[in-house]
């Protein structure tokens, strides 16, 4: 008889260069975030009018640079929390009976998913990815909740474990529905 699957932790962290990767991701938004109001104030320095009490700044333009400074300071802020704490929490691990999922940031989630109920194992590699030598694996089943994803995974590894998970689920009995 076998012994019933039960919600636990998974053991694997995904690669250590996720980290460098999820702030990367995080500094492509927030950088531009910050910039495109920067550069409207930047017209501000030439129309500083030199007066007795000092240049005189249009205060729209003022606003605009406060704007960048606030967008800027946030976006580093999340660029040096957020990856570090994705690394702490996302984890992984398959077994022969089931694949377990730990992820999340504020909403953190558990998830365990029967070999006997997966239906496709993909991989994904989008250009950042490829640049740290990182790749996403997706393991789609009947659940209304969706895919199982594992993020920031070694290339190789993801490769080693997308064949693995299917080659487990064509020798797994059950029609996966």
């Amino acid at each position: 008889m076998s012994r019933p699957l039960r919600l636990r932790p998974p053991r694997h962290r995904v690669a250590r260069r996720a980290i460098t990767w999820w702030t990367a991701r995080t500094l492509l938004l927030a950088v531009p975030a910050a910039a495109l109001p920067a550069a409207a104030g930047l017209p501000a320095v030439a129309a500083a009018l030199p007066s007795a009490a000092g240049p005189v700044l249009d205060p729209a333009r003022v606003w605009l640079w406060a704007a960048a400074g606030v967008l800027g300071g946030v976006g580093l802020l999340i660029a040096a929390v957020v990856p570090v704490w994705r690394y702490r929490v996302h984890r992984w691990e398959v077994t022969e009976a089931a694949v377990y999922t730990s992820s999340g940031w504020l909403w953190q989630e558990w998830r365990v998913a029967p070999m006997s109920r997966i239906q496709t194992v993909d991989t994904g590699r989008g250009p950042l990815q490829r640049l740290f030598g990182l790749s996403s694996v997706t393991v789609t089943t009947a659940s209304a909740a969706g895919p199982l994803s594992i993020d920031g995974l070694d290339h190789r590894r993801a490769t080693a474990l997308a064949d693995r998970l299917t080659a487990s689920t064509e020798a797994a009995k059950g029609d996966a529905t």
